[in-house]
């Protein structure tokens, strides 16, 4: 909370920090933004919406050392500048070290999505213990380690957009996919958790939740089953694209989105309707 001449707290902004040196359509010249696990679709679609819109971005991934470079480039020729971190996010000196080297090279971070994920698949009688504990720990340890590392920067400039990716079957279940679906579940919760726990600090935490999304998906995603079959289709009467993703996590770093947080926003094209 900042403090009054008389003494009496008040909230912290929320709204985005003025830089009278932004374009026209670049709202978020001047800011910093890491995506985790940015290299492929939705990440990818992320990181380049962002260094449109004028963010400088640190690509985060966990081994894709060339993929990572591809988005950098790409992301260059938008106008931003843009860097590869490569870290585990599941190991907290991993974690850490990226840490110091952002706030090192950029000096701030204003926009964290936490997108890391996988999202292996094994039927529940045969899913070892290993399986389990290997894609929670990347989906919600991932997220605690980033958001604990980074919040404390994002707290001392009074401002910070904390953006986590969920999953449609955290909401519908999916068979072949109990870890998923729990890992999923659970980043909605920690989404409020830090929501509440960071409002006053012009800190604002919500979640993202894709449905079906085309295109090819990575080797660690497997196949689909449940909502996702392919005989299933949103009632709009095509699959999601990365970027539709990427434009409602747009909308939480923008302007538009200062006054939401703590929410769940599916972009699903109706395939699930809360």
């Amino acid at each position: 909370m900042a403090e009054t001449k008389d003494g009496h707290d008040q909230p912290r902004r929320t709204d985005m920090p003025t830089d009278l040196t932004a374009l026209p359509g670049r709202p978020l010249t001047g800011q910093v933004a890491l995506v985790t696990g940015g290299v492929r679709r939705i990440g990818r679609a992320i990181a380049l919406a962002l260094a449109e819109a004028g963010a400088d971005i640190v690509i985060n991934a966990r081994s894709s050392a060339d993929e990572a470079e591809d988005v950098c480039r790409a992301a260059r020729a938008l106008g931003a500048r843009a860097e590869v971190h490569l870290a585990d996010v599941t190991r907290e000196d991993d974690v850490e070290r990226m840490r110091d080297h952002v706030l090192g090279r950029f000096g701030r971070l204003d926009v964290l999505v936490n997108n890391a994920a996988i999202r292996q698949q094994a039927a529940l009688t045969e899913m070892s213990l290993h399986e389990w504990r290997s894609v929670l720990s990347v989906i919600l340890d991932g997220a605690f380690l980033t958001s604990r590392a980074f919040l404390p920067a994002m707290v001392a400039q009074g401002y910070g957009r904390i953006v986590n990716i969920g999953g449609v079957s955290a909401h519908t279940g999916a068979s072949q996919r109990a870890h998923v679906a729990a890992a999923k579940a659970g980043i909605e919760g920690f989404t409020r958790a830090l929501a509440v726990e960071f409002a006053a600090s012009g800190v604002t935490a919500n979640c993202v939740v894709p449905g079906k999304i085309g295109g090819k998906r990575s080797a660690t995603s497997g196949e689909s089953f449940g909502i996702h079959d392919r005989e299933v289709r949103p009632i709009v009467g095509r699959e999601g694209r990365p970027e539709d993703v990427a434009a409602m996590v747009m909308t939480l770093c923008g302007s538009a989105g200062s006054y939401i947080t703590g929410q769940s926003l599916h972009v699903n094209g109706g395939l699930f309707l809360t």
